[in-house]
């Protein structure tokens, strides 16, 4: 290949890793890959030239930078949830927001589907537990299911499988995200015609202070795991200056990453619904700091404090400058 060429081609590349800054670790380290791969070929075929130089001094200048921010950790495990896990909400906010925007949709969906199909329910969330809840409500017991088995057992049962269904709803974004908007498809249907259930027996908030106790950790898990495989999916189909692999590997990284951070929200939904949620009758100021707590930690984590530290980042950056 030509040395203009070469040039022509790769240009735009290196000026965006000169210009656009990465706090990202992975992302660094994919760029300093990417350098040195087009120094080699550079020195290689055009040993004596000025793009030979210039490579080689932006190469110079990632090797400084992956060694200026590496940090010495005294506790890994505390890092990952207090920065590394947040930056990678800040970095994949979009994604975020589709898998919100996905699932909202469906439940949307669900709920007029229900409104005006009678079978609708039934179909979805299945004869025997529609009659069951049906006996509930005539008993004077609308919630009774939550109090039915016991406590430790209903704890794991719970809590393994939403771990479980979260690194599916991961897994299936490999088929470019299909798998994982249609995974979020059938949950929407699900919670939407659920939730029409209860308001079209007169227990609509009923439901809502007594089911999202643990419901509301439980769904955004699920919106946020639908996130995680959309990463997966945009990697294989968007991979922008990356080649295909590294950008798939980064995707799959980042969105496990995702799915293993949700783990401890997950074990504390199914705290809340093997152990709290069974008591229907509390106070509806608990029920409600219950609800608003989980909440409000839900966008503070995944929302706020990803965005706040990633705009101190970047101002540490420019102080520095």
């Amino acid at each position: 290949m030509r040395e203009p060429l070469f040039v022509k081609q790769n240009s735009d590349k290196w000026k965006s890793f000169e210009e656009a800054k990465t706090h990202t670790p992975d992302e660094l380290a994919d760029r300093f890959i990417q350098i040195t791969d087009d120094l080699a070929y550079s020195k290689t075929f055009y040993p004596k030239s000025k793009t030979t130089t210039y490579l080689n001094g932006l190469a110079a200048k990632l090797h400084q930078s992956i060694y200026k921010n590496k940090k010495v950790k005294s506790n890994r495990f505390v890092a990952f949830w207090k920065y590394e896990l947040p930056e990678v909400f800040a970095t994949y906010q979009k994604q975020m927001l589709y898998s919100f925007l996905f699932f909202t949709t469906f439940c949307l969906l669900g709920v007029l589907s229900a409104k005006y199909d009678e079978q609708f329910v039934e179909l979805i969330l299945g004869h025997e537990y529609v009659a069951m809840t049906n006996a509930n409500i005539a008993k004077g017991q609308p919630f009774g299911v939550y109090n039915s088995e016991n406590e430790f057992l209903m704890f794991f049962q719970i809590g393994l499988n939403n771990i479980y269904v979260s690194f599916v709803c991961y897994i299936l974004g490999i088929f470019g995200g299909a798998g994982t908007v249609f995974f979020l498809f059938r949950n929407g249907l699900m919670l939407g015609s659920f939730e029409y259930f209860f308001f079209s027996k007169g227990l609509g908030w009923q439901s809502i202070l007594v089911i999202w106790i643990h419901g509301t950790l439980e769904i955004s898990s699920i919106v946020i795991a639908g996130a995680a495989g959309l990463i997966l999916g945009n990697s294989l189909l968007f991979p922008k200056t990356y080649k295909r692999m590294v950008s798939f590997k980064r995707g799959a990284k980042d969105g496990l990453k995702i799915v293993i951070g949700l783990v401890p929200i997950f074990a504390i939904a199914a705290f809340f619904e093997s152990f709290v949620t069974r008591h229907t009758g509390m106070p509806l100021w608990l029920s409600l700091t219950i609800l608003g707590s989980s909440l409000a930690f839900i966008i503070w984590y995944v929302l706020i404090y990803p965005i706040k530290l990633y705009k101190n980042s970047i101002l540490h950056d420019s102080a520095e400058d």
